[in-house]
């Protein structure tokens, strides 16, 4: 597979954040000892790149906490490179999160998994120096799943790209009031409050929450035609917060890749984007809401813990993992 054949893929090349990846990447690896390095990689092809999931779980790769403090920050380091400043640090604040949640299970007395801002886990898939084949990096712990796949100087997937709150609004302890997420339930509710009561028999498919976002981890999301109240049946105002939504999510991702995703959002028009509600309509009521045109799909739901426990996620149906891009140049075929 030559570096020429990547370029036909979709969307413009992104030469900065390819370098600044392959460079975080690198420096990464050339810090690890043998032993971490056999946790650390796998090929690109291997069946574990598209398997991801966001509780808390043993999961392959290395853990924070098998690195020394340089290793950390090199490992944060490659994560910075697929954010903007502003989800680098909901990123950071997720993982710090894990302390806020232990205190608060610990004064309920409530036993439960291992809450530790060291168990994130990073990977990489593949040779970040190469520019002949594709390569990838994750970084995965509880509320936080990073995918990125890169080939040549294109960033040829980011997704699925999934962050999460527990709680989505601090109520006691130092961080009260800390709402890491708190835009992406503002926005939403500011829209469904907006509708008038034929856009919401429209808008709202489901009486109540799902108990989750309804594509959970799987690889390959499946959802019936899009469901919901059309954009084209929103008024300008509402247009715009609808676009405010879209942005918050695609806003997470660095800017010059971002750029891409906006771009087709932007050619398809709002039109065509639904907006789907499920649940109450206030806050610290269970809710649930999803944004779905064709491949892109954003799906949240804030249920758990009394509707204080947000689960969000963008998706782009054929192409997360890069599998749209690999089934174009036939790499989804090849038997290792």
């Amino acid at each position: 597979m030559t570096a020429e054949h990547a370029h036909n893929g979709n969307g413009h090349a992104h030469p900065q954040a390819v370098s600044q990846m392959s460079a975080a990447a690198t420096a990464w690896l050339g810090s690890l000892s043998a032993d971490q390095k056999a946790k650390a990689t796998f090929e690109y092809m291997d069946g574990e790149r598209i398997f991801w999931y966001y509780p808390p779980l043993n999961r392959h790769g290395l853990a924070l906490r098998d690195m020394d403090d340089n290793q950390r920050k090199l490992a944060l380091a490659i994560m910075e490179t697929g954010l903007t400043p502003k989800a680098y640090r909901q990123a950071l604040q997720i993982i710090e999160h894990e302390l806020v949640l232990k205190d608060v299970e610990d004064r309920a007395n409530i036993i439960s998994f291992r809450r530790d801002p060291e168990l994130y886990y990073f990977t990489v898939f593949g040779d970040p120096t190469g520019t002949e084949e594709p390569w990838a990096w994750r970084v995965e712990g509880h509320h936080v799943s990073l995918h990125y796949s890169l080939w040549d100087d294109k960033v040829i997937s980011t997704t699925p790209f999934f962050f999460g709150a527990n709680p989505s609004e601090v109520l006691e302890g130092p961080q009260k009031g800390l709402r890491i997420l708190g835009d992406r339930e503002d926005l939403a509710l500011e829209l469904i409050q907006s509708m008038d009561s034929g856009q919401k028999s429209k808008a709202i498919i489901y009486d109540e929450a799902p108990f989750d976002i309804l594509t959970y981890n799987a690889s390959r999301p499946v959802f019936p035609k899009e469901e919901g109240l059309p954009g084209s049946q929103m008024n300008g105002t509402q247009q715009e917060m609808l676009m405010a939504i879209i942005g918050e999510y695609l806003a997470a991702i660095r800017e010059d890749v971002a750029a891409d995703k906006m771009a087709q959002v932007q050619d398809k028009g709002l039109a065509n984007f639904h907006f789907a509600w499920g649940g109450g309509t206030e806050r610290f009521s269970k809710h649930y809401y999803r944004i779905h045109s064709g491949n892109f799909i954003v799906e949240y739901d804030n249920r758990q813990n009394e509707a204080n426990h947000i689960h969000s996620v963008l998706r782009d149906v054929e192409n997360d993992f890069a599998n749209d891009v690999l089934r174009e140049h036939l790499i989804l075929y090849h038997v290792l």
